[in-house]
């Protein structure tokens, strides 16, 4: 018997892959966020900037195919109450309003890009443009209605996002509350 240590791969194994690696984790519904707190972020289309904020919070955000107008709530009310900005004793235990921050919002289908087969992203979880754009919009709007100011970037639009990500503190989030 050879006593090198030989390479086994999950697929090898012929096992049913289930539980944090399998399907089910990643469910078709989830309206996803990246959340970015910032001291500044803009986007600019062509060179010209379209949406400005000072500090805040800039947030990627991403549709699934299945989404509906409760995945949109769950971040909106998550988002406006996140508590990542310091007090006066240095402790992240406000929010964005109690700040008087904004809001940078800008849709990002490419986050349910999905490379587990392969090193092409398949973006079949993203939801149609069509779809994707309602739900953005109704977003933004329930972001507004929090009384936050919300600065967009232009839908479907290729733009350049610029950001001075600070702490860094950056946080994820998931309508379907995977992470």
């Amino acid at each position: 018997m050879n006593n090198r240590a030989r390479l086994v791969l999950l697929s090898d194994l012929r096992l049913p892959i289930r539980g944090a690696f399998g399907p089910e984790c990643y469910p078709e519904t989830a309206v996803r966020a990246v959340v970015q707190r910032v001291s500044r972020a803009s986007v600019a289309i062509n060179g010209k900037v379209i949406g400005e904020i000072g500090p805040g919070l800039l947030v990627m955000i991403g549709v699934s195919t299945s989404d509906a107008e409760a995945d949109a709530d769950y971040l909106v009310e998550k988002i406006a109450g996140l508590r990542i900005f310091e007090d006066g004793d240095g402790k992240m235990n406000r929010s964005v309003a109690d700040v008087g921050g904004a809001v940078l919002a800008i849709s990002q289908f490419t986050l349910f890009g999905d490379v587990r087969r392969g090193k092409r992203p398949s973006f079949d979880g993203a939801a149609r443009p069509e779809r994707a754009r309602e739900l953005y919009e109704y977003f933004v709007a329930q972001i507004r209605q929090c009384g936050l100011r919300c600065e967009t970037g232009q839908f479907q639009a290729m733009m350049s996002v610029s950001l001075i990500n600070q702490g860094p503190v950056t946080v994820l989030l998931d309508s379907s509350k995977l992470f």
